[in-house]
């Protein structure tokens, strides 16, 4: 039984050799770096990695996986948080990358539509927008490796998802290879589309377990005349859930980023990397909340600056706002955002956390973090709460790092018991356990304590509609 398994293995890699080309069929250390998670959590082990190099040679490969009964994991820029993109251990599995795939096979300024390959890095997307005059708004710390695929997979957001919306909401049309290798091609640059089911949004974050998307058509926007950036110091957080009203209030549609930062994770940004500096000196530095927001406006600079200052200006007169630095230049502005997008790094340099990605009504994220801030201090004394996120669109990265004293090793031991701490105070807050980074591993688990058996029944029987074999990325979001 075992040398008739082995000989059926050894005909697929032959097969698939024959179609893709020896040097894009990889196996033992070539594959290495593609069962390895991003965040070095998860190590799997593969049959073979594979490299296709069209839409057509994705489905050709995936019919004869699927003719062979062998599971098939879709990888993009292996950026993901969740292990959602790595093997199990067994090695029975193809890891599909679509690193090949990064044709821009349509740019459209009259329908202000781009069509790209599911490979395509996100920032390539960016500047092939750029390029033709127009904005493709998705903004992410890993724009620069992550593809449109993988964003697709997740349904990642980031920090203009309160003007622009999450990546769900930035893509009209879509081409996916489906279990049994064929090909829907839906990539319609529609704006209203009402003829049946919405298969888009069905693949849209499914993280590819019901099929593998290969290319999409994305909106594009106006490119803004001009932005202004700002990093404020608060004194809690609930005045920075007031600010953000405000902002709303004064700026509309304008307001394309607000972000929230605990003081701790500048101050460890600015400890650890000391080419960068808070533009504050003294209490100022030393607050313990900072917001950055971005305001971008289509008339002119002066004003789009005037209104910053208006709004920014009343709430540091009513006492809401303590202290203000506003962007002069492009420099500037990149320079605040650098602070922003360094927490991450600063956070992988301290050792590491147990992380949360969630999702809270805004009017509850000051009542969420007080309340969860004491259970955890609680249960277990001394740990530190490493909070920052997008606060425009209620998404909080809730991390916990360790206690003074304490080992990594032992806070990962008590893993579990604080996702349920936090998880638990979630879902009491009316929130979601995953609000950017998907399920994949990570939190496949944690499901069932928080989704109605009716809502997993749906899911199932949506899984086994479109994967009745259970090939397309085994192990990732529902359990088995």
């Amino acid at each position: 039984m075992a040398h008739s398994i082995h000989a059926a293995r050894m005909t697929l890699l032959s097969d698939l050799q024959s179609l893709l080309g020896p040097a894009h069929v990889l196996t033992g250390a070539d594959a290495d770096s593609y069962v390895l998670d991003w965040r070095r959590r998860y190590k799997g082990a593969a049959l073979a990695v594979i490299r296709p190099g069209s839409t057509g040679e994705v489905a050709a490969a995936v019919k004869l996986c699927a003719r062979h009964g062998v599971p098939l994991v879709p990888q993009g820029g292996n950026t993901g948080l969740c292990g959602g993109a790595t093997p199990d251990a067994s090695g029975t599995a193809i890891v599909l990358s679509t690193a090949r795939l990064t044709a821009v096979r349509a740019l459209d300024t009259d329908n202000d539509t781009i069509t790209v390959e599911a490979g395509c890095v996100l920032q390539a997307v960016q500047e092939a927008a750029a390029a033709a005059d127009r904005l493709f708004p998705l903004s992410l710390a890993a724009e620069g490796s992550c593809t449109i695929g993988g964003n697709l997979a997740t349904n990642a957001g980031g920090t203009q998802v309160l003007r622009y919306g999450n990546t769900r909401e930035l893509t009209l049309g879509l081409e996916v290879v489906t279990p049994d290798g064929e090909i829907w091609n839906g990539l319609r640059g529609l704006r209203k589309d009402n003829t049946g089911y919405d298969l888009r949004d069905l693949y849209i974050g499914s993280e590819g377990t019901l099929g593998i998307i290969t290319a999409a058509t994305l909106k594009l926007y106006p490119r803004p005349v001009a932005s202004c950036t700002a990093l404020l110091t608060l004194d809690t957080i609930d005045g920075a859930v007031e600010l953000l009203s405000r902002a709303r209030a004064g700026f509309g549609a304008a307001l394309t980023g607000f972000e929230l930062m605990s003081g701790a994770c500048l101050q460890a940004v600015v400890r650890l990397f000391p080419q960068q500096r808070l533009p504050f000196e003294g209490d100022s530095a030393a607050s313990p909340w900072f917001a950055l927001l971005e305001l971008s406006d289509s008339e002119s600079e002066a004003h789009a600056r005037e209104r910053f200052e208006a709004v920014l200006g009343a709430a540091i007169e009513d006492g809401l706002v303590k202290d203000a630095a506003i962007a002069a230049n492009v420099a500037q502005s990149r320079a605040l955002w650098h602070l922003r997008e360094s927490i991450p790094l600063a956070e992988a340099e301290l050792g590491k956390s147990v992380k949360h990605d969630v999702s809270i009504p805004i009017s509850a994220i000051a009542g969420f973090v007080h309340k969860t801030n004491g259970l955890l201090q609680a249960r277990f004394p001394g740990v530190r709460h490493v909070v920052f996120g997008h606060l425009g669109d209620g998404n909080l990265h809730y991390n916990v790092a360790h206690a003074p004293g304490q080992t990594e090793a032992e806070l990962l031991a008590l893993q579990g018991e604080i996702y349920e701490v936090v998880h638990d105070s979630v879902h009491a807050h009316h929130g979601s356990i995953s609000a950017e980074h998907g399920v994949g591993q990570l939190k496949r688990d944690e499901l069932p304590r928080y989704k109605s058996p009716v809502e997993l029944a749906l899911m199932r029987r949506i899984k086994q509609a479109l994967d009745p074999q259970g090939l397309m990325n085994p192990g990732k979001v529902l359990q088995a």
